[in-house]
């Protein structure tokens, strides 16, 4: 069974995210390589701001008359230019780049206790979906056809790139998203993919809840 495709608005924002950070760091790599080009002193005249540039944010004003102009060192963007995406095939050293880039997407807003429970579930449920190991722990998701089931993505080399869990829009529903790479029964290998497991919180014995996850649908 081939892991189905998330259709969700979030999973879409996580796409233009990851690929609007690489972008954002690639423009910032050319513009820093180009000298800063000299700008004009204003009259000494002038002693006061236009207006229209008073009402600029601070951080856009060109420099006073006499400033001396940034040099590239000071103008670059080293934020920039570390929240890029790894290249196809970078392996667990990308890994890294990966996860801050999510982490950097949506900060943290559950508790870590709720977290940790979320992210381990989620990595099982992806490893279930891909390799079919350990599918019977979620008969609710993944419902005995009676039927032996292929496995979409073999064991070796499946691996999660990065992961995060967030809230889903209440404080009882939360979804977990998944980067990772693994290799189809065709024999081609793919990083980079990405997947999202829903969860909502469901009561248990004694006022204690659990989170729970969704079918996929």
């Amino acid at each position: 069974m081939s892991p189905r495709p998330t259709r969700s608005p979030r999973l879409l924002v996580l796409s233009t995210v990851l690929l609007a950070l690489a972008g954002i760091a690639l423009l910032s790599m050319s513009h820093n390589q180009q000298p800063p080009t000299p700008v004009p002193a204003p009259p000494a005249a002038a002693t006061k701001e236009p207006s229209s540039i008073a009402a600029m944010p601070p951080a856009r004003r060109p420099p006073a008359a006499g400033a001396p102009a940034p040099t590239a060192r000071q103008a670059s963007t080293p934020s920039a230019i570390e929240s890029a995406l790894p290249s196809h095939g970078d392996g667990l050293a990308g890994d890294r780049a990966v996860q801050r880039n999510l982490e950097t997407a949506w900060p943290a807003d559950l508790p870590a206790a709720d977290e940790r429970e979320l992210l381990l579930a989620g990595r099982a449920l992806l490893r279930a979906d891909a390799t079919g190991l350990g599918r019977t722990r979620w008969p609710d998701v993944f419902p005995d056809t009676g039927q032996p089931v292929a496995p979409a993505f073999a064991t070796t080399g499946f691996r999660i790139q990065a992961a995060i869990a967030r809230r889903d829009g209440s404080p009882t529903k939360a979804v977990v998203h998944l980067v990772w790479a693994g290799t189809d029964r065709g024999g081609s290998y793919t990083d980079l993919r990405i997947t999202d497991w829903h969860f909502t919180r469901t009561p248990r014995k004694k006022g204690a809840t659990t989170w729970t996850p969704l079918p996929r649908t």
